[in-house]
Formats: structure tokens, C-alpha cells, sequence
């Protein structure tokens, strides 16, 4: 794992979430934050402890999810590099409603819920701005639902694999799928089976090809009209 020293007011900075944070809240933000090494495996926190402040990824993945009453595992979000988790329920000063754990080596930073409360009640340009963000997140968070509810199991995939490979117009496009295809399944709403019968298929149309993680896209306009 990186062990390089990291510069935390410029990583705030980057955050869509404190983009109109002045410097001196980010510095005030910085000086509270806290640098969390995870290896691939281990776990961040369990479902119902307790959320006192919320993280941000510098490097590596985090996995949210949680077990059905069947023991199944529903993965709810896959976070890479400069997302943030843990906010709503820091707000509502309720318990983790998922555990968290990570994919790969991650570095995280935890700022605390004190020095955030402490910006909200002093400075009422925070509060706006921060609200800003998580709109921005609650705007995101309906579309996933909407993308959940409404779509087809292919729409779903195929809306994936747009995003992945960066949907910029170009005919053919490829990407590395960021984690195994049974994770990835998980957060679509998809078995295991289903996902792979679905790659099988557009793969056999001849849109895309399917070499491990990677993805290569042959022919996006008909990949964007696909219908099984």
C-alpha cells in the first residue's frame, strides 16, 4: 500500500461536495481530517456502528452493502477515488444502515462530525454550500432508483458499461470493469447468472467483447438501441 504523504486541503478541494467551501473552512476541514489505511478485505465498519464523522476514498475501493434476512449479500455502492460516504448518517446521527468494506489496498480520509457541526453552526455559507453538494448526491442517488426500477436487466447492464467506458460519442470504446463481475452484478440488481447471460448476448450480437474485466465496445449506436 502507497505510503506517500498526501496533501488533504487539496483533495478537499477537489471534492464536488466543497467546491464552493472557502480556503479557511477547507484548512479548518483539513486540520480535523484523519488518514484510514485499509488492505483488501478488511473491513471499515459494520452494519450499526455508530457514524462520527464520514470518509472520503483517496485511492482504492469501498464496497457498501448489506445481508438479506437469506444471507445473500446486496452490494448498495461501489466508491472509488475522490467519492464520499457516511454523510446523511452523520447528519441524522443514526448507526451505519450498511458495512463498508474495501476492494482493494484504500486509503481513506475520516472528517470528523465535530468540526463539520462546528462550520455549520458558525458560518451559514458552509450550511448552503454543503447542502448544495448533497443535493447534488440526492439528484444522483433518485436516478440510480429510477435507473433501478424502470430499466430493463440489459438497460441496466448496458447503461453500466456506457458509464464505464465513458459514453463520449466515439463508435468503439473500452474500459476495465472496476471490480468482479459478481460485485458489479450485485449493485445492478442482477444474479450472477443474468449478468453473465446478458455479456454472452451482446457479446454473440457482435457489440461488444468480453476478455476477463475488460470491455471493448464495437458499436455503440446499436449497443445504446439494444433490446433482448
Amino acid at each position: 500500500m502507497q505510503h506517500d504523504k498526501i496533501d488533504i486541503p487539496a483533495i478537499l478541494r477537489r471534492l464536488p461536495l466543497f467546491h464552493e467551501v472557502s480556503a479557511e473552512q477547507i484548512d479548518r476541514l483539513a486540520a480535523a481530517a484523519r488518514e484510514k489505511r485499509l488492505q483488501k478485505g478488511e473491513m471499515l465498519f459494520q452494519k450499526g456502528d455508530p457514524a462520527k464523522g464520514f470518509y472520503i476514498v483517496v485511492f482504492g475501493q469501498i464496497k457498501l452493502g448489506f445481508s438479506s434476512v437469506q444471507g445473500n449479500e446486496k452490494v448498495v455502492d461501489i466508491l472509488g477515488p475522490q467519492q464520499t460516504f457516511g454523510e446523511a448518517v452523520m447528519f441524522m446521527d443514526h448507526s451505519y444502515p450498511v458495512f463498508a468494506q474495501a476492494l482493494a489496498d484504500t486509503l481513506l480520509l475520516h472528517v470528523s462530525q465535530g468540526v463539520v457541526f462546528e462550520l455549520l453552526e458558525t458560518d451559514a455559507s458552509f450550511a448552503r454550500h454543503l447542502l448544495a453538494g448533497l443535493s447534488m448526491r440526492l439528484h444522483s442517488l433518485v436516478q440510480d432508483v429510477e435507473a433501478l426500477s424502470l430499466r430493463s436487466s440489459a438497460q441496466r447492464l448496458i447503461g453500466y458499461l456506457l458509464q464505464q467506458c465513458g459514453d463520449c460519442g466515439e463508435a468503439r470504446l473500452q474500459c476495465e470493469l472496476p471490480t468482479s463481475k459478481q460485485i458489479i452484478a450485485s449493485r445492478l440488481n442482477l444474479t450472477p447468472e443474468t449478468f453473465s447471460r446478458i455479456l454472452h448476448d451482446l457479446s454473440a450480437a457482435g457489440l461488444i467483447s468480453v476478455h476477463g474485466r475488460h470491455i471493448e465496445i464495437h458499436d455503440l449506436p446499436r449497443l445504446r438501441k439494444y433490446e433482448p
